[in-house]
């Protein structure tokens, strides 16, 4: 059986009269695809809602450093270090020094006070380096008690230090490891993502409705006045959506246990143990946790009603392709429509490449199996990938 190198999960997901994702203008997202314009949802936003989820199978539950994303990072820093004692105006001299060493987008250069301490762009930092930096400035602000000579020293220290922060287990959080994180900065280490999330979108043309509605006001209503304290609008959308995600495992491990690449299969199975709960964790996250605005007033919440997920060591391929054609939206229902198009374009891809990927499903509908695939529960699945990942064969 080959090193499970990839692991692929293709999905399919229904929401009715749903925000799920909207564009500037408040308008669901769109994706031109094939002959019909569809309704999409844009991997940031998947991406964030896993990240964040609040759930037995969350990310954070898993006892790994996670990380911070934020334009006012370096503002916390500052807090940090007055919180330990450090002078107010060392703690500002040092988180500036910090800024100008390259630490950080220099968004607030030349700037001072609070506006000097804003980056020009949320910049993600793991929570290990974050406490390795206030230890850090807070060791050379009892040593420095001058600005001019702290600001110098923060600055050396970064160069000196570089390697120690790349060499922070976990140093950058696990939402790096995963998700990747490109930085310009001279210290902190660039990630390369782990997992590749394509946008979702709808397998057949965009169903999408303006809705009219209007806000009562108690008070004037009970003095016999008619009419509304307001009128609103807002677009919702319903549909069948092709979701797809890959977890490059190689990568994966090399993130979270500063392993080489080349070295995740051969290294021992306790190096790869992390991986798989990981794994295991984000395959719950993605049958189940829902992304969505306005949920007060639309609850757009869905679990899969199909989930496939392969491994093996060939590169990754959509399963896109299967609905270029948008579905039509008479005849058979649409998830029997889309359940039997993603068989056909498994099979049509095993016979034109004869890919030895080893395939697992869930599915709510008995009709149409997926080819050489064995059906199983969630938690079975979530425990038949960890096991794959664990195991390396």
């Amino acid at each position: 059986m080959p090193h499970p190198r990839f692991v692929q999960i293709h999905t399919l997901q229904s929401y009715s009269a749903a925000l799920l994702n909207r564009d500037d203008s408040g308008l669901a997202k769109r994706l031109p695809m094939g002959d019909a314009i569809r309704t999409r949802i844009s991997s940031q936003c998947l991406k964030r809602h896993w990240r964040t989820a609040d759930d037995h199978h969350s990310l954070a539950s898993l006892g790994v450093p996670m990380a911070i994303r934020s334009r006012i990072t370096l503002t916390m820093i500052r807090d940090a270090l007055i919180k330990q004692n450090v002078p107010e105006n060392l703690a500002q001299t040092a988180a500036e020094a910090l800024r100008d060493a390259g630490l950080l987008d220099k968004g607030g250069k030349n700037l001072k006070g609070k506006d000097a301490l804003e980056t020009g762009q949320a910049v993600l930092l793991g929570k290990a380096e974050i406490d390795y930096l206030v230890q850090r400035c807070a060791t050379l602000a009892e040593e420095c008690k001058d600005e001019k000579a702290l600001t110098s020293a923060v600055a050396k220290s970064l160069k000196d230090e570089k390697s120690n922060i790349e060499a922070l287990k976990h140093g950058s959080g696990l939402e790096a490891a995963l998700f990747g994180r490109m930085v310009t900065s001279d210290v902190l280490a660039s990630r390369d993502a782990a997992v590749y999330v394509a946008h979702a979108f709808t397998v057949h043309e965009a169903q999408v409705e303006n809705d009219y509605f209007t806000v009562v006001d108690d008070l004037l209503r009970e003095t016999g006045e008619r009419g509304s304290a307001g009128i609103f609008d807002t677009e919702l959308a319903s549909g069948l959506y092709y979701g797809y995600v890959v977890v490059d495992v190689p990568q994966l491990v090399a993130n979270l246990e500063g392993i080489a690449i080349g070295e995740c299969f051969d290294a021992h199975p306790e190096r790869r143990d992390l991986a798989g709960q990981v794994v295991n964790n984000l395959l719950h996250l993605i049958a189940t946790v829902s992304p969505g605005a306005k949920r007060g007033s639309t609850a757009p919440f869905a679990h899969a009603s199909l989930m496939l997920v392969e491994t093996g060591d060939w590169q990754p391929r959509s399963l896109a392709g299967a609905f270029e054609t948008a579905l039509k939206l008479k005849g058979a229902t649409i998830r029997e429509q889309a359940i039997k198009q993603l068989a056909r374009e498994i099979e049509k891809h095993d016979a034109a490449y004869g890919a030895p990927l080893d395939r697992r499903y869930l599915a709510l509908d008995d009709e149409t199996p997926m080819p050489n695939a064995q059906r199983l529960s969630l938690d079975l699945l979530g425990k038949w990938v960890q096991n794959r990942i664990v195991e390396g064969a």
